[in-house]
């Protein structure tokens, strides 16, 4: 059965235009953003199918081309909606945070840097540049290797965060494997960035290992 042939309280757009976004299901919102479904099967039936075949909504939204355009009914044009809904929250974040003292709150820092790093396939080394105010001066993707690895040159943060003027920053980088948890590695390493930038009057407030579902903060666990 077509959505246009549901009852009126329960076709996904109504739903979320009388009672709100909040109310409508993981697979009611994609079902919005999909607009249409197959021949035979709804926006809802797809979304539903998409997330069972990915396991979650995590998954999905992370899911590179070549994995999201094998699911059923999701072709090119459904998978470029995904990312450009997830672009627009990446941008709309980043926009707020550039406006206000909020780099101040590891919970704040967490979300914004779990959006740009959370299921890279490869580990990637980024930093957070931020002025005297700790406002978002940057988001800058420093260094990038293999699956499990990437090389860190403290040298070249310290150059980047002179170019950009910047008073403070927030390391991040993620962990491809998912799990969050940091490496005596990244423990040594943070130690010698955090001593390079002592040179030049810049403050490392916080260094954050980025998995699939969580980050650690190295500034609460006491690490810096």
């Amino acid at each position: 059965m077509k959505i246009q042939e549901w009852p009126t309280h329960e076709r996904p757009r109504e739903k979320l235009m009388h009672f709100g976004a909040a109310s409508l299901s993981d697979a009611e919102l994609l079902a919005i953003i999909f607009n249409t479904g197959t021949a035979g099967r709804s926006a809802v039936d797809l979304a539903r199918s998409a997330l069972n075949e990915m396991g979650s909504l995590q998954a999905l939204l992370y899911a590179p081309k070549h994995k999201a355009v094998k699911l059923t009914g999701i072709g090119s044009a459904k998978f470029a909606l995904l990312q450009a809904s997830q672009e627009l929250y990446k941008r709309s974040l980043a926009e707020s945070l550039s406006k206000q003292n909020s780099f101040t709150s590891a919970d704040t820092a967490s979300d914004y840097l779990r959006t740009q790093l959370a299921r890279q396939p490869k580990e990637i080394f980024a930093m957070l540049l931020l002025d005297s105010q700790h406002q978002l001066i940057a988001y800058r993707e420093m260094f990038s290797g293999t699956i499990n690895s990437a090389a860190v040159y403290p040298r070249e943060l310290v150059k980047q965060a002179m170019d950009d003027n910047a008073a403070a920053v927030i390391l991040a980088h993620n962990h491809p494997s998912g799990v969050a948890e940091p490496s005596q590695a990244d423990i040594q390493i943070t130690q010698r960035i955090v001593q390079a930038f002592a040179l030049i009057d810049v403050t490392v407030l916080d260094h954050f290992v980025i998995g699939h579902a969580n980050a650690v903060s190295f500034a609460q666990r006491g690490l810096l």
